[in-house]
């Protein structure tokens, strides 16, 4: 169930198409108050915001008991859920894209300001940095390759400096990938607290 290199990079693709309205909102987003000012205040609208808000939160929760799941192993009390770490991952990974998703509808591409804007760039952190990391991941495992090198074993210092198999390799860019998306992913989970609040206190 765990998902293939080719499936990642269409999840890529994905990402990157739901990416780029963020990018070009400083140009819709006044077009659409301009010419459609009902339909501009409607998307600002507190029910709308609300509405889109709680179904992001549904999934920030859900992705929270995917990875609660995989890591109850070591607790104390193991919380118990139908189903394979590899299937949860997989959900995990998909879900994490479908967020990406909601939150576009929730915010119509607008990436704030101050903390809002903070709040949305380590989001798109623990997005990017768990697919990039699994990309590389799986393409390494997919690969034919035995060996990594940073040369070409063609060329004369390539068939001198020795590669890194399959398994060291895939544990050194883990370690570097789901520590960064731990810490983004501790970060973000304090700055939504913060979010909820300041969006109910300024109501």
């Amino acid at each position: 169930m765990k998902p293939k290199f080719s499936t990642l990079i269409i999840l890529t693709f994905i990402c990157v198409v739901i990416l780029t309205p963020f990018a070009l909102s400083p140009l819709y987003l006044p077009m659409l108050r301009d010419n459609y000012f009902k339909w501009y205040q409607l998307l600002q609208g507190e029910l709308y915001k609300q509405i889109t808000g709680y179904l992001s939160l549904a999934f920030v929760l859900f992705e929270m008991v995917l990875t609660a799941r995989k890591r109850s192993r070591g607790w104390m009390i193991k919380l118990t859920i139908p189903g394979s770490i590899l299937l949860w991952r997989s959900l995990h990974i998909f879900l994490g894209v479908a967020l990406l998703g909601t939150t576009l509808i929730h915010t119509i591409g607008a990436t704030g300001k101050n903390f809002n804007s903070i709040f949305l760039w380590v989001f798109f952190g623990v997005i990017l940095s768990a697919l990039v990391g699994v990309v590389a991941e799986t393409g390494v495992l997919e690969s034919p390759r035995k060996y990594f090198g940073w040369v070409p074993a063609k060329d004369g210092i390539g068939s001198i400096l020795p590669g890194i198999s399959k398994g060291p390799l895939i544990r050194n860019l883990r370690s570097i990938w789901l520590s960064t998306h731990i810490f983004l992913v501790s970060v973000f989970f304090v700055m939504l607290g913060f979010h909820i609040f300041l969006a109910y206190y300024y109501q």
